[in-house]
């Protein structure tokens, strides 16, 4: 589709040379009021304007503005004669995006449109990426910005409208049931129930019961009918927590209702049709428990249909910041103590810290900090004792006698030690190399190779 160009100038003739000119590769409306021109672009549509900026009693900066208070994405050229040069500028500095010089040169004119087309497009396109950015760094309560946290929401969008059974897993504190949740409440299920059991919490001789419902008598101390979770979440989804807790005898029976799609409640002797979506979670390797016998192998294979895993935070540290921004603001207004901030060695403290209870850990460890801190810098030692525990301190041989060292948290990898070493070490001396290979005993030429495979900037 042609793009659709409007030409505003008080010159009629000018008007139709121009749209003579360019209406073989362009949609052309023309006019000489400026205010009728403000009325097009009202009724949408417009890509480009063509402004002259003396329009007899109008300014051409006015109706500039007025444009851009109208559509803000609509690109201006701006058309003026050689002595307006100045103002020309001026135009530019309020939104237009070039101007071109009366007498027009068509050819100069036809560049000048495709450029600015194109700059229009790729304008379009920042926007568009910058909104999937936003959602990928606050995706629905989830804060993230990193590859790790973008392929989780990628996954959810993707199947959040299908029937297929989804098998989350992650370490505790990864939020898991999160994730669940947003599977439920984006797809097309997020009107109807949204039924959780948590199978580590529930005694095993509760847990059918409280999935198959009961009839009335069925049981002593059954004194009246109760609706099991699969009833209750008809029609929704049915989110089971930690189903590696699940008792092996039970996983026969949630087997068959995978099978079936329908239930018998215990004491009844009718079948109940299902229509529900089954999510779940564990923390443990459900195929390492399929190989010691504790966890049905056909059930496994029926639940991990989908496999969604939520990395642990400790393989997302580039989220971190985030989180902790964010936990830190949340906590403040919770405790009504505005305006605090870590200090330089409780943040880097924070940042190095792998973790291995993931972000409800963090959570709580700011909620500590928020609630322990007297000023409002949040300083190291406001953060819980075993933080500061875990971590090691390694001095450099070349500054050991000014007692200054680099800190290595705990589980850190042996490249990541290597790089910090050397890129203190280059530091130091102020990135002289061959001093740094000779305190480091390496080659100048291994030090090289070191900061190229490490890359390690001044």
């Amino acid at each position: 589709m042609k793009s659709h160009i409007l030409i505003i100038d008080d010159e009629p003739a000018i008007c139709v040379s121009l749209s003579f000119a360019l209406e073989d590769d362009y949609r052309i409306t023309m006019t000489n009021h400026p205010q009728e021109g403000i009325n097009i672009i009202e009724k949408g549509n417009i890509d480009l304007v063509l402004l002259d900026l003396n329009l007899g009693n109008y300014s051409g900066l006015d109706i500039l503005q007025e444009i851009k208070k109208k559509d803000p994405s609509i690109t201006v050229i701006m058309m003026t004669a050689y002595s307006s040069i100045e103002t020309s500028i001026k135009a530019i500095k309020q939104g237009a995006y070039y101007y071109i010089e009366k007498p027009i040169n068509i050819e100069e004119l036809q560049l000048l449109l495709l450029k600015a087309l194109e700059f229009k497009g790729l304008s379009s396109r920042v926007e568009t990426l910058t909104e999937e950015l936003e959602q990928r760094i606050g995706y629905k309560n989830f804060i993230g910005k990193s590859k790790e946290m973008y392929r989780v929401f990628s996954l959810i969008e993707r199947i959040k409208n299908i029937d297929s059974n989804v098998l989350v897993i992650g370490e505790s504190g990864t939020g898991k049931e999160l994730v669940v949740r947003h599977i439920h409440d984006g797809g097309k299920r997020k009107s109807e129930p949204f039924e959780v059991v948590n199978c580590a919490a529930i005694p095993e001789a509760l847990l059918e019961s409280e999935l198959f419902g009961y009839e009335k008598g069925a049981f002593t101390g059954a004194t009246q009918r109760k609706l099991g979770k699969w009833v209750a979440a008809n029609g929704g989804t049915l989110f089971l927590d930690e189903v590696s807790e699940m008792p092996y005898a039970l996983q026969a029976k949630l087997l068959r209702v995978l099978q079936e799609r329908e239930i018998t409640p215990l004491g009844s002797n009718t079948k109940i049709p299902l229509d529900v979506r089954i999510i779940c979670a564990t923390n443990k390797k459900l195929e390492q428990m399929v190989s010691e016998g504790t966890f049905r192998e056909d059930l496994y294979f029926r639940l991990n249909v989908i496999p969604l895993p939520v990395p642990p935070l400790r393989e997302r540290k580039e989220d971190l910041p985030l989180l902790i921004d964010y936990f830190l603001e949340k906590y403040c207004l919770e405790m009504k103590r505005e305006n605090k901030h870590f200090s330089t060695d409780a943040y880097r403290l924070l940042l190095e810290y792998n973790y291995p209870g993931n972000v409800r850990e963090l959570e709580n460890i700011i909620e500590y900090a928020v609630a322990l801190s007297e000023d409002d810098k949040i300083l190291d030692m406001d953060l819980p004792m075993y933080i500061l525990e875990q971590q090691v301190v390694f001095s450099t041989s070349v500054n050991i006698e000014r007692k200054e060292g680099i800190h290595i948290p705990v589980g850190i990898s042996m490249k990541e030690i290597e790089k910090k070493m050397i890129g203190a070490t280059l530091d130091y001396y102020g990135w002289n190399r061959q001093d740094t290979a000779k305190a480091l005993q390496i080659s100048e030429r291994g030090l090289r190779n070191k900061i190229k495979e490490y890359e390690i900037k001044e």
